[in-house]
């Protein structure tokens, strides 16, 4: 049985704080957690693609704050506000409002005009995404809210979602995981982004 707050390579430990805010009393083992926080995200996404959303609604902080806590916000005290503390992976807590925006504004300008995009759509959001989860800005659950965040952008430029490496929990040690820590990690270290976009269609 995995601890309850032991986590896979690549995510975000909690400190006693952040654990502090678990809302359910009834959960004691990982395997209990990853399940309500499953349901929880269903949830979400029901609710994510059940509206018509505009370029300008979805870039927009409260927006990003919003998804977040549709996600998890069954489960955590904290969820849809912005870390507090230092973790391993991501910037400055005093840095996340800026940057976050600047990425807002950059994604508004790249799709300003639909006839001229930088990158093709599936790239913009596969960066967006990249760029969400290297801000990192909530204390857990930042790569299942990028990817969510990622869908709905593709989407409204035209695209079908994502599919992420197919079936299956990038929260759980697969071979998927390791295929989108790999890609997450070129994309970090090169800017290569092209195992990063095989990946969200494979």
């Amino acid at each position: 049985m995995t601890r309850l707050f032991e986590e896979p390579e690549g995510a975000t430990p909690l400190d006693h704080d952040d654990q502090q805010g678990l809302l359910r009393t009834d959960i004691a083992l990982r395997d209990e957690l990853n399940l309500a926080e499953a349901e929880n995200i269903a949830a979400a996404h029901l609710w994510a693609f059940s509206r018509r959303r505009t370029l300008s609604r979805l870039l927009r902080q409260a927006e990003m704050k919003e998804i977040h806590r549709r996600m998890f916000g069954e489960v955590w005290k904290w969820a849809g506000t912005f870390r507090a503390r230092e973790t391993s992976i991501g910037i400055a807590p005093y840095r996340i409002c800026t940057e976050l925006e600047n990425l807002l504004l950059d994604v508004q300008a790249q799709t300003a005009d639909g006839s001229r995009f930088p990158w093709p759509a599936d790239e913009i959001a596969v960066r967006f995404h990249h760029r969400l989860v290297s801000i990192h800005p909530f204390p857990n659950g930042n790569g299942r809210h990028a990817r969510l965040a990622a869908d709905l952008l593709v989407v409204t430029l035209g695209r079908p979602r994502f599919s992420w490496g197919g079936a299956g929990h990038l929260t759980e040690v697969t071979e998927a995981r390791s295929r989108y820590l790999v890609a997450l990690r070129a994309a970090d270290q090169k800017a290569a982004y092209d195992g990063l976009l095989a990946f969200a269609r494979s």
